[in-house]
């Protein structure tokens, strides 16, 4: 019978698109009139708002038309461009009274973060700064089609309720967060609307295919993006957050299909510590306009459950560590034009008018909590002196001496979010630990920006619950593998000059004469990128396999297992075409390369010597496609395309069976399900002499379909017979038991190849799975692996951390003449963990270098 009923119930959806199709009247407040000169949504983008999905051109076109039709309260940005080059806009509103100056009202409001200076400010005569931001999950885009509803109301609406509300508020109006995730999924589900639409969530155009338009170019979720700035969007995004600083800043998202309608504040216990409850009392203070306005239409909403604000690198977030108060809204999903669910059929326009309806509540909390916004904001600087007064850091300096490439680009991120970075002007000792000048930087503590210096770089090891939303630490030097320390007082006189974000890579050829060729330092970041560079002019490479000291200019030289070595003698270029090529690649990459005048070392082994190795130029193809974790896969996609400039195949999982495999040398695996590959032909091309990368969950995969000899550690249940747990309370004892993730420190064996370039015994990685590799017998086998104490900051359940500790974090074996490098954790995690990063890019390089006797050993 339910079975018959689903059917008339798909029957009955067969009506034509026409009668769905919801005019503006339905979106829109009928007490209030509109100017007819401003050009409605339809006018422009050809369609009623909800009737298609709105694709970025058409949204571009709309809010160019508004801003050319209105310009007395309207200024359009385009604030930069996607990967794909789309162009991101930004609309700043208000009445004509404060666009006409708005530069002034900007430094006016930039003063609040200037204490001495804003107890002189009349907080009561100035306008509240509300940044509204849509659809930061290109798939979740009801936000965005939203934003042309709002664009068009602070446009066209008339009247003394519109006028109050523009001259006692500014607002920064982003129509996409994501442009190309959002064009992806218009056009998804645009092209498989029936002119009939269909309701059953089986269909089509509900299940978009791999990797959907949640994510950026790279399939990255930019909502993880906002503090690390990894991306071009998130870093055209925070140069108009941190010009204006917003008092509210709101962040429009969607959820299951069978939820509701969420919005902040969310789980009181999972809110970060560095967050001051006067924050979370105007959250939900604002909340109750949401409540009011969201009944009057009869909607059905939640609060407090499901979400956090603790992670500071989310958007409803991020604001909060900024004196502002970040407002998370999440509406249940139709996932294309109208789908049936729990609460009955969900339509497009529906999602739409919930998200608009808490852009009006959004701002009428604005107006009316204008004042008690902003003397919170004055507020919260203000405090903030006594905070990094009381701090015992007064600078934090941090630094590679080995490899300053990482240290520079922490500073980048560091400056991209206003903070103010010096390069250190003279060596500096902290303990047992050394920064070297013009190898380190040094950052004064800001009252300004204390909490983002907190949350960058502080540890995390106390909490107040044991679920999360999302990661439950991020401490950012770790993250780049860079030691750092506090320093007690201030120290002007190591203030070198100012770091800035444009600051080129260069490198360095040292001085003498390359008679016999070149040596090139493999512990700089981007010695990959360089030796990738070699590789593709034709030049031939080998690496140490041990250590070397060379007499130099009368001077001894030592250089490490790693180095690259380039001799003239294995070339079929010449001299001079090869020290061209040489200082080109200088010219561009942050690495040093070392004219050589002969091959005889004074310690270690000769350039001749059986432990010097030729690096074959690596093929990669990464697996992708339905099954994949496509933010893994986006990771190493941006690792290899964007930081080390490699191209490299993405082989889809449909393709994989009939792909001739023979065109590479190297298949990367990241954390995904494999089921649909013919195994016997993975294998085949492993005992074939290809190297094969796994991470995370396709560890297991390969393990338990017999590809790989693994033991896996079990992790102890979360109830046991003795305990008498209630039902409500199993969500949050099976939550607790997921890795969100934390740091942990690793020993790693610095003569292993995978491990060349990295000067410390140890390495911290960033753990979200529950993948625990037991040690083999034989050590040589798992060069990478957890002691008994590993924790390094975030959260971790007894049972998990019992299983994680004296596990392996990299295991390598051998299948007949070919390497399988198994990686329990993800080195690469969200593009920023630069520290794990060469042990990757060694895998991929030097994995075929590996002794076949030691990796055997990962098979007893």
């Amino acid at each position: 019978m339910r079975k018959l009923l689903l059917v008339i119930g798909c029957s009955l959806m067969a009506i034509t698109n026409a009668l769905w199709a919801q005019p503006l009247s339905y979106y829109l407040p009928d007490s209030i009139s509109y100017n007819p000169s401003i050009p409605k949504p339809a006018d422009v983008i050809g369609h009623e708002v909800g009737e298609w999905h709105v694709t970025h051109d058409k949204l571009v076109m709309y809010m160019k038309a508004l801003a050319a039709a209105n310009p007395q309260r309207i200024k359009l940005q385009v604030t930069g461009t996607t990967y794909e080059g789309r162009q991101q806009l930004l609309l700043i509103i208000s009445s004509p009274g404060n666009m006409g100056r708005i530069e002034l009202l900007r430094q006016q409001h930039i003063q609040l973060l200037q204490p001495l200076n804003a107890d002189k400010l009349d907080t009561e005569g100035m306008p509240a700064v509300v940044a509204m931001g849509y659809s930061i999950h290109g798939n979740e885009s009801s936000g965005s089609n939203a934003a042309l509803l709002a664009a068009y109301y602070l446009a066209a609406a008339e009247g003394p309720q519109v006028e109050d509300l523009l001259s006692k508020t500014i607002i920064l109006l982003d129509p996409s967060f994501n442009p190309d995730g959002l064009n992806r999924f218009a056009n998804w589900a645009n092209q498989h609307k029936s002119k009939n639409l269909v309701a059953d969530p089986q269909s089509r155009e509900y299940n978009e295919a791999w990797p959907g338009g949640r994510f950026n170019h790279y399939w990255f979720d930019l909502n993880r993006d906002w503090l690390p700035a990894v991306h071009r969007e998130s870093q055209n995004r925070l140069k108009y957050f941190h010009d204006w600083k917003p008092n509210i800043l709101t962040d429009h998202h969607e959820m299951g299909s069978n939820s509701t309608f969420f919005f902040q504040p969310g789980v009181p216990s999972r809110v970060n510590p560095l967050t001051p409850v006067k924050n979370q009392e105007l959250t939900g203070k604002i909340g109750q306009f949401h409540a009011r306005f969201l009944d009057r239409i009869g909607s059905l909403y939640f609060t407090k459950e499901g979400y956090d604000d603790f992670y500071y690198g989310k958007g409803s977030t991020f604001s909060d560590m900024q004196g502002g108060i970040g407002i998370l809204f999440e509406q249940a999903s139709s996932r294309g034009h109208v789908q049936e669910t729990d609460n009955g059929l969900l339509t497009f326009p529906f999602t739409i008018r919930n998200q608009f309806v808490t852009t009006l509540s959004t701002l009428e909390a604005a107006k009316n909590l204008r004042v008690e916004l902003l003397n919170y904001q004055r507020d919260f600087y203000k405090q903030m002196i006594k905070d990094a007064a009381a701090a015992p850091e007064k600078e934090f300096v941090f630094g590679d001496n080995n490899d300053p490439q990482k240290g520079k680009i922490l500073a980048q991120l560091l400056t991209r979010h206003g903070v103010d970075v010096f390069a250190l002007k003279a060596d500096y000792n902290s303990g047992n630990q050394r920064f070297a000048k013009g190898k380190s930087y040094i950052v004064p503590v800001p009252a300004y920006q204390y909490k983002l210096i907190r949350t960058v770089f502080d540890k995390q090891l106390q909490y107040t619950d044991s679920l999360f939303y999302d990661v439950t630490t991020w401490t950012m030097p770790m993250a780049f593998g860079v030691p750092f320390a506090g320093v007690n007082a201030p120290q002007p006189q190591l203030h070198g000059d100012r770091v800035s974000v444009d600051q080129p890579n260069v490198g360095t050829i040292e001085p003498g004469t390359a008679s016999y060729g070149y040596l090139m330092d493999w512990k700089a970041f981007e010695a990959p990128k360089a030796l990738w560079k070699l590789q593709q002019r034709g030049v031939q490479v080998k690496v140490a396999g041990n250590s070397m000291q060379f007499l130099m200019d009368d001077s001894l030289r030592n250089f490490e297992r790693g180095t690259i070595i380039i001799p003239h003698q294995t070339q079929t270029i010449a001299a001079k075409e090869l020290a061209k090529i040489v200082a080109d690649i200088a010219a561009t990459t942050a690495v040093t390369f070392t004219p050589l005048r002969t091959g005889n070392v004074t310690a270690g082994s000769d350039l001749g010597s059986r432990y010097m190795q030729k690096v074959t130029t690596p093929n990669v193809a990464m697996l992708v496609g339905t099954g994949v974790s496509a933010t893994d896969a986006g990771e190493v996609w941006h690792l290899l395309d964007q930081r080390m400039d490699m191209g490299t195949t993405h082989l889809d999982l449909a393709q994989f069976n009939r792909a001739d495999l023979d065109r590479y040398n190297t298949i990367i695996m990241v954390s995904g399900s494999y089921s649909s590959i013919n195994k016997e032909k993975l294998k085949a091309w492993v005992d074939g002499g290809g190297v094969l990368i796994a991470c995370e969950d396709a560890v297991s995969w390969l393990a338990d379909n017999g590809l790989v000899k693994a033991d896996m550690k079990r992790v102890a249940p979360a109830v046991d017979s003795l305990m008498k747990p209630n039902y409500f309370a199993k969500e949050q004892i099976d939550g607790a038991q997921r890795m969100n993730g934390a740091i942990f420190k690793a020993d790693m064996d610095v003569t292993h190849p995978l491990c060349f370039g990295y000067t410390g015994s140890t390495v911290d990685l960033f753990k979200t799975n529950n993948v625990f590799l037991q040690i083999p017998k034989n050590p040589y086998a798992a060069p990478v692996k957890y002691g008994s104490n590993p924790l390094q900051s975030g959260f971790i359940t007894r049972q998990n951390y019992a299983a994680l500790k004296n596990s392996a974090s990299v295991m390598v074996q051998t299948s007949g003449a070919g390497r399988i490098i198994l990686m329990a954790d993800n080195p690469n995690f969200r593009a920023f963990w630069l520290g794990g990063a060469k042990l990757f890019m060694n895998a991929i390089f030097f994995g075929r270098n590996i002794d076949a006797a030691s990796a055997r050993a990962g098979e007893e």
